[in-house]
């Protein structure tokens, strides 16, 4: 089948490569020129464990092509996934103007039947805004159905996300755009994994209800590592002993910096804001949002409540930027958060981290020190604040970082030490409710 994806990023890039590597003869649309240049030439813009190497394959066999063209992408499609990005406006709520603009581009250029799939994540409503804006754009001349198949892919493991999906849910109004999203799909699912057949709107709403509820129990973790801190409990024991109830289980237990990525902030803000336009308070999410911004806080209020409020003269070593491992995202990392509090303070940041340091560069600028090894980062350090739990973090060689550091004080910001074998070592240890 041919299928067209418009928005060369993360979920567009994978989802596309991964229908190509499926046999399917995709071409992925944008409207950055260099992109697409450097796309053609196997140059992947973001790290994603496997992702260049399944685009060099795909590309070398001819079954993902990537253009500028969209007219020239859109006539030639069976299938048309709208994967371009949804950021969040002042109010929270998702801008809509990538999708709109390809809505209109698709309807400009209609010619046939087609199924024109929303996959980005958007509010429920969204699929019906597409469809007015195609059909006034072609002027009701061709028959289409818009669907909505919302992603659910993690950052670092979206390969297997998407190619060994836990289920795929699709929103579709019709029996002939159900076929062709069920052709679509049928080499994932040969596992018995279900494709789940909804309504459109419901299948716009589990995309948020599912981030949102994720985002729900990272934020009930670190209010209860908050409480251990407050009550001389500990926070590693209570996780496992509630995550052993079968009815709670153990994902997404862990307290940390606070949630961050492209997903769960942007989410849980979006869906507050399309409650109330329909008049009703979400008091658990607005919740949830509130504790993650505060949380984002503790590891410098931890740095604070060690060193003074003023840190004039402090040196302080960050291991990990982005907002979680096997990624190089830094949107609403939790240790940008971080590096802006001990600044103010007036602290020095040594910061390092194995695929993030370009894009925090963009963001931050020469307001801190990089480094490439994270031994040299920790290298006079006042303390070391590991923020994100990169593999090559969990077991550093202690003695060398405790000569290299100024004060052998470790804060863990993801609970990944032992504190019993670093105190034995001669550190001062401090974690997320322990």
């Amino acid at each position: 089948m041919n299928i067209a994806v418009f928005g060369a990023g993360y979920v567009g890039l994978v989802a596309g490569t991964c229908f190509a590597d499926s046999g399917h003869d995709v071409t992925l649309v944008d409207v950055d020129a260099g992109r697409v240049a450097s796309l053609r030439e196997g140059k992947v813009p973001i790290y994603e464990p496997g992702l260049e190497e399944l685009v060099k394959r795909n590309v070398s066999e001819e079954r993902l092509a990537f253009t500028t063209d969209a007219s020239k992408a859109i006539r030639s499609a069976a299938v048309i996934f709208i994967a371009v990005g949804t950021p969040p406006d002042k109010d929270g709520k998702a801008d809509l103007k990538y999708v709109d603009a390809v809505a209109r581009t698709v309807g400009e250029n209609l010619d046939s039947y087609k199924v024109i799939v929303d996959k980005s994540t958007v509010p429920v409503g969204t699929a019906d805004r597409v469809r007015a804006i195609i059909a006034a754009a072609s002027n009701g001349k061709h028959p289409f159905d818009v669907v909505s198949n919302p992603e659910f892919l993690k950052e670092g493991a979206a390969i297997d996300d998407f190619m060994k999906p836990d289920r795929v849910v699709i929103g579709a109004d019709s029996d002939r755009a159900r076929a062709v999203m069920g052709d679509i799909y049928a080499p994932f699912v040969r596992t018995n994994k279900p494709i789940l057949f909804m309504d459109v709107r419901s299948a716009e709403l589990t995309k948020y209800a599912a981030n949102c509820m994720l985002a729900t129990r990272i934020s009930f973790m670190n209010e209860m590592a908050r409480l251990c801190e407050l009550l001389g409990a500990n926070v590693d024991h209570v996780r496992k002993g509630i995550g052993t109830d079968s009815r709670i289980g153990f994902p997404f237990l862990f307290p940390g910096p606070g949630y961050g990525g492209s997903c769960f902030p942007k989410d849980v803000q979006a869906l507050v804001q399309t409650a109330s336009e329909v008049g009703y308070d979400l008091k658990i999410m607005q919740a949830v949002e509130d504790v993650n911004v505060h949380q984002k806080h503790r590891l410098a209020d931890k740095v604070k409540a060690r060193f003074g409020q003023d840190l004039s003269g402090r040196s302080f070593a960050i291991w990990g930027l982005a907002f979680k491992p096997n990624t190089d995202d830094m949107r609403e990392a939790p240790a940008l958060v971080l590096i802006d509090d001990l600044l103010a303070a007036g602290a020095t940041v040594r910061v390092t981290d194995p695929e993030a340091m370009d894009n925090t560069k963009h963001l931050v600028g020469g307001r801190v020190a990089y480094f490439e090894r994270n031994y040299d980062a920790a290298k006079g350090a006042d303390a070391l604040v590991l923020v994100t739990e990169w593999n090559e973090y969990r077991r550093p060689n202690f003695e060398m970082l405790k000569s290299l550091l100024r004060t052998p004080v470790i804060i863990d910001g993801r609970n990944i030490y032992d504190r019993k074998v670093l105190e034995g070592l001669g550190f001062e240890y401090h974690g997320i409710g322990v």
